[in-house]
């Protein structure tokens, strides 16, 4: 039976975290205190030093010999149920791999750091602190990746579906990516290379639209001025002056661009600056605005003999034939003013046909109509092949884990307690009061960080009701309940079953919502679960806590 005075400890550990991030959400809304700017210093601060610094110090303080085996195994396997049992049913009812990784994070990846430690410590003791710890470390290395694994092979399979349509994706043997690229969340525009060789084997290179030189960007030909937009991350572009003629000759192919072949679908228009404020990057409900941009039409590339079909370079719609049809010929886009100056063809020109600028990031939210050719076969969709798809994800999962502090820490935290507890030796007292100093903070400005992001939101519950009702139940049912399943399979009992069910009634982590918003793929659901999850996980965790004590 709980007592007064575990219910007043219980209060004693929450009540400030809480009183911190009241104190932010009214410093922003009620108070004008911070600006959006100052607030993403703040977010930036929190990300980079203290939650990480808040990691290394909880991790480097935990023995890693003494790890509560079965606890693990339970957590492992709770969250091994929910990938299974969603897997199955993204494959035999189509529900999809957008919903697979939007409700396993809402299922199975609390906010174990910032809420869980305080709250099992002083519900169940100070020895919970070691169980969450161990459950940090696996999020922060097994998790976490592989949730970004996940959002990752997405964006390649976006990549491949709209700049590689039908059957050409089948001959791709090799992605190259530039050093400059981080991520295929769409955040940074990027465009496409092909080249095919004589057998017919495409070898694809990613690029950054900003990492090409000034001579070959597409926007240096056509008078496209880049500005900022609200819409979907993407650049979008001002056309303001047609492309004159420009010819390629390569051997017996003629290749030429003209007002009667490219058809840009241009009319006259003044750029001007868009309504973007800093206030949209904190907005998960962007207000889309008139835009001054002028979809590219119709390409069409002639050869000696057929017609060959490509995409626009911007508009993405997708035309008869795919990929190159003649070996030897990379596909980029020049700038076919810089080659015909004056009206005469600088010698040795290449040019352009198959470079394209590419934002995966909303792709289904902004779909783009497809121009059918009746005469045109359809075919399905074929992708590359496994192992050229598993460089491409794991490239770019290494590259955005390397820019990531907390990877860091939980590595460097893991690695010192293997050596502190395994030959006794204790931190030096100049390193260990330094990072004390940051690390006591951690807690606090987290969930000041917290209360600042709410107060920037619109609204609390950004995805509507009914969704919101789903992801609550989700979060703080259906997760305590497979989690109680599993610590019961494994042969969990007492107060470790009871911390084992408390610890997956958390709120939302935040980490999940960060990716969410990254990749673009339901970022309303995430963030209505980090803000209306922390609300009303007190009371609910205080239930289960009563509950569980009767």
């Amino acid at each position: 039976m709980i007592s007064a005075d575990d219910f007043y400890k219980v209060m004693c550990a929450m009540v400030p975290l809480y009183f911190a991030m009241l104190v932010a959400y009214g410093s922003v809304k009620w108070c004008k205190i911070f600006s959006p700017e100052q607030c993403s210093g703040i977010n930036r601060f929190v990300a980079v030093f203290a939650v990480p610094v808040l990691s290394f110090h909880f991790i480097s303080q935990n023995n890693p010999y003494e790890m509560d085996t079965k606890f693990i195994l339970a957590d492992t396997l709770s969250k091994v149920l929910v990938l299974v049992l969603l897997s199955v049913w993204a494959i035999l009812f189509k529900g999809g791999l957008d919903w697979l990784i939007t409700l396993f994070s809402l299922a199975t990846l609390p906010n174990t750091l910032v809420m869980g430690i305080p709250l099992l410590q002083a519900m169940y003791g100070d020895f919970t602190q070691s169980l969450m710890v161990q459950l940090v470390v696996l999020q922060c290395i097994i998790w976490y990746t592989l949730l970004l694994f996940l959002f990752e092979y997405r964006a390649a399979t976006l990549l491949v579906k709209n700049q590689f349509p039908g059957s050409t994706a089948a001959s791709i043997t090799k992605f190259e990516i530039d050093g400059d690229v981080i991520s295929l969340d769409g955040r940074d525009p990027l465009r496409t290379e092909s080249e095919v060789d004589g057998n017919g084997r495409i070898r694809v290179r990613i690029r950054r639209s900003t990492s090409s030189a000034p001579d070959s960007a597409l926007s240096s030909s056509m008078g496209i001025t880049p500005r900022a937009s609200n819409l979907s991350g993407a650049e979008i572009f001002s056309v303001n002056t047609p492309a004159p003629l420009h010819e390629y000759h390569n051997g017996n192919v003629d290749i030429a661009f003209g007002n009667g072949d490219l058809a840009f679908g241009y009319r006259s228009a003044s750029p001007r600056l868009s309504g973007y404020a800093s206030s949209d990057a904190y907005s998960l409900q962007p207000t889309p605005r008139a835009s001054n941009f002028n979809e590219l039409d119709t390409t069409t590339v002639t050869t000696s003999n057929t017609p060959f079909w490509v995409r626009s370079p911007v508009a993405g719609k997708v035309y008869r034939q795919h990929s190159p049809a003649f070996p030897g010929v990379k596909m980029v886009w020049e700038s076919p003013g810089k080659c015909n100056g004056g009206g005469g063809e600088r010698p040795g020109c290449k040019d352009v046909v198959g470079e394209r600028e590419i934002s995966f990031r909303d792709s289904s939210k902004f779909p783009v109509a497809e121009e059918e050719d009746p005469k045109a076969t359809v075919t399905g969709q074929e992708m590359p092949r496994s192992h050229v798809m598993l460089r491409l994800i794991l490239i770019m999962v290494g590259r955005k884990l390397s820019r990531n502090p907390n990877t860091y820490s939980s590595a460097l935290g893991l690695l010192w307690s293997l050596i502190s507890f395994k030959w006794n030796v204790g931190m030096p007292s100049l390193v260990k009061y330094s990072i004390k100093i940051i690390s006591d903070a951690g807690l606090g400005m987290a969930m000041f960080s917290l209360g600042l992001f709410m107060a920037l939101q619109p609204r609390i519950i950004a995805c509507g009701t009914k969704k919101a009702t789903m992801g609550m139940g989700i979060r703080f049912i259906c997760g305590p309940v497979l989690m109680s399943a599993a610590s019961i399979a494994v042969g969990l009992r007492g107060v470790r079953l009871h911390a084992a069910i408390v610890q997956a009634a958390l709120p939302q982590g935040i980490v999940p919502f960060v990716f969410a918003r990254e990749y673009g793929l339901h970022p309303d659901i995430l963030s209505t679960g980090v803000i209306f999850g922390m609300l009303v996980s007190l009371p609910v965790t205080l239930l289960y806590y009563i509950l569980l004590g009767l």
